[in-house]
């Protein structure tokens, strides 16, 4: 099959792929199944959006507040509903003319409690590698002596007292299938001879045998590279697309996967061509998306780092840098990345090293630690060309160049280690930056997000135009992101932390015994501003915090005490940790505004831009989240304020202002998606030229909105800067004052952005 960007043909008689014109994001959980999904519906076909994009749907591990645990793929899950409720809610969102995507989980399944629930592992453990379940899973029987450790021991094994009951063998909590004919064997030689070694949990860093999620023990690996695995655990999906309940799929971590362009080309061909396919896909900011991917594009954390560093001011980043080098003496942040890499491939995922070290051969197991330490992006792709010059001269100055290029020879000629070594870099990528360095390196954390680059966080309006020409051009269906489910923060959290670098006076001088905890919860504290709950949520965040950045304590090796003084901090020094006042309204009126126009501003960029906009719940008005589970707390959807303003009240406040933004655009990309294609850029002239962005979008639409106000303030405000209009005449989209001229020509920024930091604008006629 040809590559098919959405938008654009497959082949000349094949239909192109139907997209989304805007996907609205639901955390599903038992507390909000898809019945409470369907209550949400006419508001949210009212907001203008044209797909539901549901988390995980299948059966999962009981209770899962996420559903990434998937147990069973043959099943909808009944917590949920059941398959009869996911069809009702498909049902319902049809009469409001509403699509469903999925997001699905191709590559790993729950380790569960009890095991049984994971029908094919369970097969696995009683009957080992001569089940025909063996080959969902990717176990070295060898490394493990013939037996699949299983790390999921509260205890030593010794402590947990095994005994067996019928055709089962129970340790403590768990239970495990025993081998046939077992039974009656005294208990050490019981153990030996089943398929499967139960371990205690701490186990699992240096004698894992089987690949997993990360380094989440408790989600094993599925080798859905294998043509019957592939149709076992796709089939309910594939299904759900073939009756039309389903439009569209959000593939979870592709780069885990052995071979994801077989595995997308093979899903293409399973939907067929007119399903929307995005991928989670962290891309470098130089980096691209394989182009033979049959897909749509990724989910967006590229287009959220661009949209959050048109509103960071660099050279405030690198006095904020400074000051946090100083007052903590901890290292920049190359160093901190690099440490963090080393820490974390060197002991969480130590057995996952081994495994790669074993198979390299003689004389190549440095070469290969430090090529992974090296390698700058998630994971090498053909074309992308096998191993980075980079990564190779970084990994030869410790390892040698001879070794190096052993372990480079053999990733180019043996697929299977070639697959292995791209698996643990993703892996490794994740955990080293996104879930430890991103916690330990605090000069600006709205910089440290999924996809972000906290050394380099600013993008330049010329770069940001550059990339949405690349997106028209060549992405036209992409996703595109602000706030997620795996986002540190939310959009709205990063716009209030992000006007520190404009004016860096504003962090203030956070002081203590623990200047990195200072401030981490300072900025914290700003992002979340006064919200309900906000000193237990913002200690909540501080304490997961500080386990992911394993400074002084971590998941698996807590200090109590060091938690308990987080506590302590942080109910003690809260109204300090925001600058003078019991909430963020201490930094005065002028951060607020300041604050304002940067939420504006990256609802505008986002919802305006090329791509396929995605609005997480709730986040159609201000929305101020931590990390998870905080930003996985019930929405709430605005529907009395929506429907006030649809009734013509003003909005009021930002929150408001944000609402009334979003429902605006959200339904002309519904109803006039024709305005919403092509990128070209308008530049302002006059003495603040610099703090605008615009652009039009074919030739009916443009957008503009305000960059680092707070610097504009100061520096006299707009003055005589303008922009020229492209031809014809122009009519505001946002509450166009009655009997006002349409603007044409060359309109005075003053003018045009009097009453909000944003505007939009369509073609007359």
């Amino acid at each position: 099959m040809s590559q098919s960007h959405a938008g654009q043909e497959l082949e000349s008689d094949v239909p192109a792929v139907v997209a989304p014109t805007s996907t609205y994001r639901l955390q599903l959980c038992p507390e909000f199944p898809f019945a409470a999904a369907g209550a949400a519906v006419p508001h949210l076909a009212s907001l203008g959006v044209s797909h539901l994009h549901l988390s995980p749907v299948l059966e999962a591990v009981p209770g899962s507040t996420h559903g990434y645990d998937v147990t069973d793929h043959s099943r909808v899950r009944e917590e949920l509903g059941g398959e009869a409720g996911l069809r009702d809610l498909a049902r319902t969102a049809r009469a409001h003319g509403l699509g469903l995507v999925l997001d699905i989980v191709p590559n790993h399944m729950a380790v569960p409690t009890p095991l049984r629930l994971n029908r094919p592992l369970w097969e696995v453990l009683r009957d080992g590698p001569h089940s025909p379940f063996a080959r969902w899973f990717d176990i070295d029987w060898e490394a493990g002596g013939g037996q699949l450790l299983l790390p999921v021991l509260a205890n030593p094994l010794a402590q947990e007292e095994p005994k067996v009951d019928g055709d089962v063998l129970r340790c403590g909590e768990q239970e495990f299938p025993l081998r046939e004919g077992t039974a009656a064997l005294p208990l050490p030689e019981l153990l030996a001879a089943q398929w499967y070694r139960p371990a205690y949990w701490r186990e699992a860093r240096t004698s894992l045998n089987y690949r997993r999620f990360f380094t989440i023990s408790d989600l094993i690996g599925v080798r859905v590279e294998d043509p019957e695995v592939f149709a076992a655990t796709h089939a309910k999906v594939l299904e759900l697309v073939r009756d039309g309940v389903v439009e569209g799929l959000r593939i979870d971590h592709v780069d885990g996967l052995a071979d994801p362009e077989g595995y997308l080309h093979r899903l293409r061909a399973a939907v067929g061509p007119r399903c929307w396919v995005v991928v989670e896909k962290i891309l470098a900011r130089d980096e691209r998306l394989p182009s033979g991917w049959p897909v749509a594009g990724t989910t967006g954390y590229d287009a959220l780092h661009r949209v959050d560093g048109v509103f960071t001011d660099p050279a405030g980043t690198a006095r904020l840098a400074e000051r946090y080098l100083a007052s903590t003496g901890m290292p920049g942040w190359e160093q901190t990345a690099e440490a963090c890499a080393r820490e974390v491939l060197t002991g969480d995922l130590a057995a996952e090293l081994s495994t790669l070290q074993r198979r390299s051969g003689p004389g190549l197991a440095d070469a290969v630690r430090e090529l992974l330490i090296a390698y700058p992006v998630y994971r090498p792709y053909p074309g992308g060309a096998g191993l980075s010059e980079r990564a190779v001269e970084r990994a030869a100055r410790r390892a040698g160049a001879e070794a190096v290029a052993g372990v480079r020879e053999l990733v180019l000629r043996d697929p299977a280690f070639a697959a292995r070594f791209a698996q643990t870099s993703a892996a490794l990528r994740a955990k080293s930056l996104e879930d430890r360095a991103f916690y330990r390196y605090a000069p600006l954390l709205s910089a440290t997000e999924v996809g972000g680059e906290p050394g380099d966080p600013a993008v330049p309006v010329a770069e940001f135009h550059a990339y949405c020409a690349g997106l028209a051009r060549d992405w036209p269906a992409t996703g595109t992101v602000l706030s997620t489910h795996d986002t540190k923060r939310s959009a709205d959290a990063r716009a209030r932390i992000s006007v520190l670098t404009q004016d860096p006076g504003l962090m203030g001088e956070p002081d203590g015994d623990d200047p990195q905890l200072a401030w981490v919860a300072r900025q914290t504290a700003i992002g979340l501003g006064e919200a309900p709950e906000a000193a237990e949520r913002l200690e909540q965040a501080l304490l997961k915090g500080a386990r992911e950045a394993a400074l002084h304590t971590s998941w698996t090796d807590q200090d109590a005490a060091y938690e308990d003084a987080v506590g302590r901090y942080v109910r003690s020094a809260r109204p300090a940790a925001v600058g003078g006042g019991a909430s963020a309204d201490g930094l005065g009126g002028s951060f607020e505004e300041a604050a304002r126009a940067n939420l504006l501003g990256m609802a505008l960029l986002h919802l305006a831009m090329p791509g396929v906009p995605e609005v997480y719940q709730g986040a159609e008005t201000e929305y101020r989240a931590l990390v998870d589970p905080d930003n996985r707390r019930p929405a709430r959807f605005p529907r009395e304020e929506l429907a006030r303003l649809d009734a013509g009240d003003p909005p009021r406040g930002a929150a408001q202002e944000k609402l009334a933004l979003t429902a605006a655009l959200l339904r002309l990309r519904r109803s006039r998606p024709a305005l919403f294609t092509g990128h070209t850029p308008l530049a302002a002239r006059g003495p603040a030229a610099e703090h605008c962005v615009a652009f039009a979008r074919s030739a009916g639409l443009v957008a503009v909105a305000t960059r680092l106000s707070h610097r504009l303030a100061a520096a006299g405000g707009w003055r005589d800067t303008s922009l020229e209009l492209p031809p014809g005449r122009w009519v505001p989209l946002l509450a166009p004052a009655p009997g006002a001229a349409p603007y044409g020509g060359r309109v005075a920024l003053a003018e045009l952005l009097r009453e909000l930091p944003v505007a939009v604008l369509v073609a007359e006629g």
